[in-house]
C-alpha cells in the first residue's frame, strides 16, 4: 500500500503543469518527518577490502539435540548447510568464495563489490536472512523423517581484510578450527558411544590431550585411522564458481520432418560447486587463481 501511494505521488508530480512542477516539487518530495533519516548511521565499509560475512547457528547445541542430529557428524545437517550457502551465492553473485563447517559459513564478497553501496548492514542482513529462510525451506529435503520443531536462528558479523594474504589466513584459520573441533568430537563420541563413558568422563579423559594423543586413542581403542575419515568432516566445505557442462533434452523440428524430435544438447553453465579439500596450502589457490584476481 505504501509503495502504491509513493508511485501515485510520483505520477501526479510528473503530470503536473511545468509552471507548477518546480514549486510543488520541494513541497511534495519531503514531509516534515523525514528529518529522522539524519539519525541513520553511515555504515559504508572501506573500499578495496575483502568483505567477509560469517554466520553462526544460534544455540545450535540445543537445536541439534532436540532434532536428534547424529554424533559426531550428521551428513543431513552438513548438506543442508551447504545447500543454504549455495542458495545465498546464487542470489548474491558478488560472493567469490564461501567456506563452511559445522553450524557456520563464511561468505567472501569481492574486493571491488559495489553491492548495497557497500553498506555493512545490507551485506549482513541479506546473507543471514537468505540463509535462514533457505534452512527452513529446504529442511524437509534433508530431514525427511524429522519434523522441524521450531525455527533455527543465525547471527552474523562482518570483517574486512585488506590483503589477499589476510583473507587466505582467515580461511586457513576457519579450516584449522574445523580440524581441531572435529578431531575432538570424533574421539569424544567414540568414548561415549563405543567406550561406555559418560560425557563427563569422556571430557576428563581428553583433558590436556594433544592431537597425537587423540589420534592414538582412536587407533588403539577403536581401530579408527582419523586420516581416513570423510574429507567433509575433516576439511569442511569450500564453495566456488565453476563452469560445468550440462546435458539437457530439447525438442526441435528438423528440416523435412513434420514432428518434433527430442535431442540432447550440451551447454556450459556457471554453478556453485562444493569442494572438500585443503585450502591452507598453496595448491588450492594455484589451481583457482581467479578467486583472488584483482579484476574479479
Amino acid at each position: 500500500m505504501l509503495r502504491c501511494c509513493r508511485a501515485g505521488a510520483a505520477i501526479a508530480a510528473r503530470c503536473a503543469p511545468a509552471s507548477l512542477r518546480g514549486l510543488r516539487g520541494a513541497a511534495m518530495a519531503k514531509s516534515k518527518f523525514e528529518y529522522v533519516r539524519d539519525f541513520e548511521a553511515d555504515d559504508t565499509v572501506l573500499p578495496n577490502c575483502w568483505i567477509v560475512v560469517r554466520l553462526d547457528g544460534r544455540n545450535f547445541h540445543r537445536f541439534s539435540e532436540q532434532h536428534e542430529f547424529k554424533k559426531p557428524n550428521d551428513d543431513r545437517a552438513l548438506q543442508l548447510m551447504t545447500k543454504c550457502a549455495q542458495t545465498v551465492m546464487q542470489e548474491l553473485e558478488d560472493i567469490a568464495i564461501a567456506y563452511g563447517q559445522s553450524d557456520e559459513y563464511s561468505f567472501v564478497f569481492k574486493k571491488k563489490s559495489r553491492w548495497f553501496k557497500r553498506r555493512a548492514s545490507k551485506f549482513m542482513t541479506h546473507v543471514v536472512s537468505q540463509f535462514s529462510s533457505s534452512y527452513v525451506f529446504y529442511w524437509k529435503d534433508y530431514f525427511k523423517d524429522q519434523q522441524l520443531l521450531y525455527p533455527p536462528g543465525f547471527d552474523g558479523r562482518i570483517v574486512l581484510y585488506p590483503s589477499n594474504q589476510n583473507l587466505k589466513d582467515y580461511l586457513s584459520w576457519r579450516q584449522a578450527d574445523c580440524h581441531i573441533n572435529n578431531l575432538y568430537n570424533t574421539v569424544f563420541w567414540m568414548l561415549v558411544q563405543r567406550g561406555g563413558l559418560t560425557p563427563v568422563q569422556a571430557q576428563e579423559r581428553l583433558r590436556g590431550t594433544l592431537a597425537g594423543d587423540k589420534n592414538e586413542i582412536l587407533f588403539s581403542e577403536f581401530n579408527i585411522n582419523y586420516n581416513n575419515e570423510p574429507l567433509m568432516y575433516r576439511k569442511g566445505t569450500v564453495l566456488i564458481w565453476q563452469k560445468v557442462n550440462e546435458v539437457i533434452t530439447k525438442k526441435i523440428k528438423l528440416p523435412k520432418e513434420e514432428e518434433e524430435k527430442e535431442v540432447e544438447v550440451t551447454r556450459t553453465k556457471t554453478k556453485v560447486v562444493p569442494l572438500h579439500c585443503d585450502i591452507i596450502g598453496d595448491q588450492f589457490w594455484e589451481e583457482y587463481p581467479e578467486i583472488l584476481a584483482e579484476d574479479s
